[in-house]
């Protein structure tokens, strides 16, 4: 009897006992049903192709260890889904993958130049304010850094406000002369 005769049963059977016919009747029956279904989902002819290729491949070659859940049909109608979603996933961690390259090659060297200058920037600033007499450092620092006022300066160190204004002002005419347009760029 001609294997197209055959239901998807007996084809089945016939193919687990390494039956060559068997499998090329299977692929003859379901081979463009396969890759229609396939390329629905994808619109990729090449990827479909290789995808439907690589299931009767592994048909074959694991034949005698496949347990159909199913019907022959579902078996492979889902194993192309299976294969789909693998493919898809691959191809996401692909495009992210090159994603974070790219956004590398265009950010991270600029962002890193910017960090690597911003801390030089910040070191060299830190070391003519370290350079200020220590009351105007002191003064200095409070209100920079611990981001006091001058009424609180004031209050903290036992001064007047007028001499807080002061100092800060001096201590900002000394960095400008010595650091010039770079310590307003940063403070």
């Amino acid at each position: 009897m001609p294997y197209k005769h055959h239901n998807d049963q007996e084809l089945t059977a016939l193919l687990k006992s390494g039956d060559r016919l068997a499998y090329a009747e299977i692929y003859h029956r379901y081979h463009a049903a396969l890759y229609i279904h396939a390329f629905k989902r994808l619109q990729l002819r090449e990827e479909c192709r290789d995808l439907v290729h690589e299931l009767f491949t592994t048909l074959w070659i694991k034949r005698e260890e496949i347990t159909f859940k199913s019907t022959l049909s579902g078996y492979l109608y889902t194993s192309v889904r299976n294969k789909i979603f693998d493919l898809l996933a691959k191809q996401k961690l692909k495009k992210t993958y090159i994603q974070s390259i790219q956004d590398f090659a265009e950010n991270g060297l600029t962002t890193t130049d910017y960090l690597v200058r911003q801390n030089q920037l910040k070191a060299i600033i830190d070391q003519e304010i370290a350079n200020l007499p220590p009351r105007t450092r002191q003064i200095f620092e409070l209100s920079r850094k611990n981001f006091l006022s001058h009424q609180e300066i004031a209050k903290v160190l036992n001064l007047s406000e007028q001499t807080v204004k002061t100092t800060i002002n001096n201590a900002l005419k000394v960095l400008r002369s010595r650091l010039g347009s770079m310590l307003f760029l940063s403070l």
